[in-house]
């Protein structure tokens, strides 16, 4: 995602606040699409890791531009998770969903990195962007195994070696 030029720096850390408080809703409330109990933790892992990136951000905005708005905006620049999808979407479809805003996430976080002005907030942006890739990551496995699994996601307890037999002595 390009981002604006136009932006001042402490804005664009706005606009990430707000991306990452939306991201945190997101999957708190896809926790409620899905019944599979190991999904619903990894799902709440990915609602607290976008809560914490929000609280490094704002305490960077805090620390680097104490004169200017610390609340985010009411929306952001960067498009809300799933914003094109139909009003009741497929569980499939907001992880397809989730993981193109992760990769919007990343690309984003490291263009920041490239236009901030000091070696402190390049790291913290970079670093947020390799974390924003490591959701990828686990979004594209849940993704592998929802296409492997179709029901994976809405049983509470995956059906083990339920399509198991046994071939040896």
């Amino acid at each position: 995602m390009a981002i604006d030029k136009n932006l001042a720096p402490w804005q664009i850390l706005s606009v990430a606040v707000r991306s990452e408080i939306d991201a945190a809703a997101f999957y708190t409330r896809l926790q409620g699409k899905v019944k599979n109990i190991l999904l619903i933790q990894k799902l709440k892992f990915l609602a607290l890791e976008e809560e914490h990136h929000r609280k490094i951000i704002e305490k960077l905005l805090g620390q680097r531009y104490p004169g200017q708005p610390q609340e985010a905006p009411e929306s952001s620049l960067m498009p809300p998770i799933g914003v094109s999808l139909p009003a009741d979407p497929t569980v499939p479809a907001l992880f397809e969903a989730a993981l193109k805003a992760e990769e919007t996430a990343e690309a984003y976080y490291n263009e920041a990195a490239g236009r901030s002005e000091d070696e402190a907030g390049r790291r913290i942006l970079a670093y947020l962007g390799r974390v924003e890739r490591s959701h990828q990551a686990m979004i594209k496995a849940e993704l592998d195994l929802i296409a492997k699994f179709p029901d994976y996601y809405c049983v509470e307890d995956f059906h083990i070696a339920q399509d198991l037999f046994h071939v040896g002595p």
